[in-house]
C-alpha cells in the first residue's frame, strides 16, 4: 500500500512542475541534484549566482510552490462542483494566473484543502525525488543520467536563458559532478525524468533482526524476544571453531536492513575482544562535517561513530561514509547512543532525527541500514574513514573507544531517559557482520565504494 502511495504521490509531483514558473523549474533541476547527492548547496549557489544564504532562501520559496502546485493537481482530480465553476473557462494549460486563481479557491474552500486521499499522508517531495525527478535543463542542453541502473527519458520543456544554461553547464562539467552524474550534454531544452526500474540487489545475509526497510517513522515497536540482563560475564570467543563456523568465514555477513527492536529489551552481553588500543590520525576524537575529511584508525580494539543529521540546513538523499584501505578485519558490533535516528521525536510520529515535515527528510540509500547515534565498531588492523557529504546535510564524530564504554553506552535505557537500549550485534566469531560500504581497495572516490562490502 505505502508503495502504491508512494507512485501516486510521484506522477503527482511530475504533474506539479508543469505549473511551476521557468525560474523555479530551473531551481527545481539544481535542488533534485542537490537531493540525489550530486551538487552540494554551495554549488547549487554558484550555479545560481547568489550566496548560500540566498540560495536557501530561494529553495524553500520554491518547494512551498511546488507543495502548493501539488495541492493544484489534487483538486484537479477531486469531485468539487465548485473548482468546476472556477475553471470552467480554463483551457487546460498551466499557468500562473490560474495558478493563483485555483490556488485561492483551494485556500478558502474545506473540500479541496485537504491532504491527499483521506488518510493517505502527504510525503515531503524530496522523499518523492530520490525515486522519480523531474529536472528540467535549460535551452541547448538534455541531461541524461545513469544513476545506479536508473533510467531517463527526455521531453522538452520552455527555453531558458543562455546564461542560466552556461552556469549550470559550469557546474556540470566539474569532474566530480559530471562522472558521477554521468552527465552528457546535447542540444534541446529538456527535463529529463528519472524512474527506478523493478531494482535487484544482492542477498544480503541479513544482522539480526533483519527484515524490510520501513517508512521513515521508526518500526511498529512489536515485542521481540526477550533477552534478559545477564550478570555472568561475556561469552568467550573459542579458540576452535567448529565445522558450521568453518562455513562463515570473516566476510559473508553484512549489515542488511534491520527492524527496530522492543525499546525496553535490555542489550544482550557484548562479546569481549582482545583490546591492544586503537591510534587515530585525526587525534582522540575527530569530527567530520565536510565532504572529504577523512581519519585512519590502526590497531586492535573499538571504534565509536557518532552521528549528527541535520536536515535542517539541507534534507535529501544521504551519500554515507565509507571505509577504504582496509587491512585486517572490521566488524560491526553494536548500536546505541539511546536511540535510532529514524525513532519519532514528536508526537504525531512524523518528526525524527532523520527530519520531518517542517524540515524535509533526510534519506537512506535504498537497502542501506538503519543508524543509531552512537554505532561501535571492533578492528583488529588499518582501515580510513571518509566522510562523503552530498546532497543531505550530516557530520560524524569518530574516536577511539574500549569494551567498557561500549557496554555502558548500550546499557543507557528508557530508565535513564533514553528512547531505547542499545542493541548487540557481534557474536564474537569471524561470523559477526562487516559494515556496510566496506573495501580493501583504495579508490580515488571513497564515495563509490560498494554498499555490498566485499572484504
Amino acid at each position: 500500500m505505502l508503495r502504491l502511495q508512494l507512485e501516486g504521490q510521484r506522477k503527482e509531483v511530475a504533474e506539479a512542475v508543469r505549473w511551476l514558473d521557468d525560474e523555479d523549474r530551473q531551481l527545481l533541476s539544481l535542488w533534485w541534484l542537490e537531493v540525489a547527492g550530486e551538487l552540494t548547496r554551495r554549488e547549487l549557489a554558484a550555479a545560481v549566482g547568489i550566496s548560500r544564504q540566498h540560495a536557501a532562501v530561494r529553495v524553500q520559496r520554491m518547494k512551498a510552490r511546488l507543495e502548493t502546485a501539488r495541492g493544484i493537481v489534487r483538486a484537479l482530480d477531486s469531485s468539487c462542483s465548485d473548482l468546476g465553476r472556477v475553471t470552467a473557462r480554463w483551457s487546460g494549460r498551466p499557468d500562473s494566473v490560474w495558478r493563483k486563481r485555483i490556488a485561492r479557491h483551494i485556500r478558502d474552500c474545506a473540500r479541496c484543502d485537504g491532504d491527499a486521499v483521506p488518510g493517505e499522508v502527504v510525503v515531503p517531495a524530496e522523499r518523492l525525488l530520490v525515486g522519480l525527478a523531474l529536472v528540467p535543463v535549460p535551452v541547448g542542453f538534455t541531461l541524461s543520467l545513469a544513476f545506479g541502473g536508473k533510467t531517463a527519458a527526455a521531453a522538452t520543456v520552455a527555453t531558458a536563458s543562455a546564461g542560466w544554461s552556461a552556469k549550470v553547464l559550469g557546474v556540470l562539467t566539474k569532474p566530480a559532478v559530471a562522472v558521477t552524474a554521468g552527465a552528457t550534454m546535447v542540444a534541446g531544452g529538456a527535463y529529463v525524468v528519472t524512474q527506478p526500474p523493478g531494482e535487484r540487489h544482492p542477498q544480503v545475509a541479513p544482522t539480526a533482526l533483519s527484515t524490510a526497510r520501513a517508512p521513515v517513522a521508526a518500526a511498529p515497536r512489536a515485542p521481540a524476544p526477550t533477552a534478559s540482563r545477564s550478570a555472568s560475564p561475556p561469552p568467550s570467543l573459542s579458540a576452535s571453531p567448529s565445522a558450521t563456523e568453518k562455513a562463515d568465514p570473516y566476510g559473508t555477513v553484512v549489515d542488511a536492513v534491520d527492524r527496530a527492536p522492543d525499546p525496553d529489551t535490555p542489550p544482550a552481553a557484548l562479546p569481549r575482544r582482545p583490546e591492544s588500543g586503537i591510534t587515530s590520525s585525526g587525534g582522540p576524537r575527530t569530527v567530520m562535517n565536510h565532504r572529504g575529511e577523512r581519519v585512519t584508525f590502526t590497531g586492535e580494539g573499538y571504534v565509536l561513530v557518532r552521528w549528527q543529521i541535520s536536515p535542517q540546513y539541507r534534507p535529501g538523499g544521504l551519500v554515507m561514509p565509507s571505509w577504504t584501505g582496509l587491512k585486517g578485519r572490521l566488524f560491526h558490533v553494536a548500536s546505541g547512543g539511546g536511540r535510532r535516528m529514524d525513532d519519532p521525536v514528536s508526537a504525531d510520529g512524523r518528526t525524527s532525527g532523520m527530519g520531518g515535515p517542517a524540515t524535509g527528510y533526510t534519506v537512506l540509500p535504498d537497502g542501506t541500514q538503519q543508524m543509531w547515534q552512537n554505532e561501535f565498531f571492533y578492528l583488529d588492523g588499518t582501515v580510513t574513514v571518509t566522510q562523503n557529504e552530498r546532497g543531505a546535510d550530516y557530520g560524524i564524530t569518530v574516536a577511539p573507544s574500549t569494551w567498557t564504554a561500549v557496554t555502558e553506552d548500550l546499557a543507557h535505557g528508557p530508565d535513564r531517559g533514553a528512547i531505547r537500549y542499545g542493541l548487540v550485534r557481534d557474536n564474537g566469531k569471524d561470523s559477526a557482520p562487516v559494515p556496510q560500504y566496506v573495501t580493501r581497495e583504495e579508490p580515488q572516490d571513497p564515495a563509490t565504494v560498494a554498499q555490498r562490502s566485499r572484504v
